[in-house]
């Protein structure tokens, strides 16, 4: 997933636990990845529109104050779940503005 999801199972407690979350979502995401809430494309920011060319958009709440965002993509032989980021709650409030 990543050198900066590595440096969270490395990081302090605080960390760790956000890892271990963000580990448990992502099985539950490969189980039933069309069972979070789905972002309206109203919503959607321009950066993800533009680097990710992005078709639809989900979120997963971590616990805490945490929330996942992730995409769902396929072709005639699999489908696939790409996380995109996560965030803390603030962060998703002004991405997705929320609040300024």
């Amino acid at each position: 997933m990543g050198r900066l999801f590595e440096r969270l199972k490395s990081g302090n407690f605080e960390e760790r636990m956000l890892a271990r979350r963000i580990s448990q979502t992502i099985e539950k995401i490969r189980m039933f990845p069309n069972r979070s809430p789905h972002i309206p494309n109203e919503l959607w920011p321009d950066e993800y529109k533009e680097k990710y060319h992005i078709t639809n958009l989900w979120k997963r709440d971590l616990g805490g104050d945490w929330r996942l965002i992730y995409t769902i993509d396929s072709n005639a032989i699999e489908v696939v779940s790409i996380i995109l980021e996560w965030m803390d709650h603030k962060h998703y409030n002004r991405k997705f503005r929320y609040e300024n």
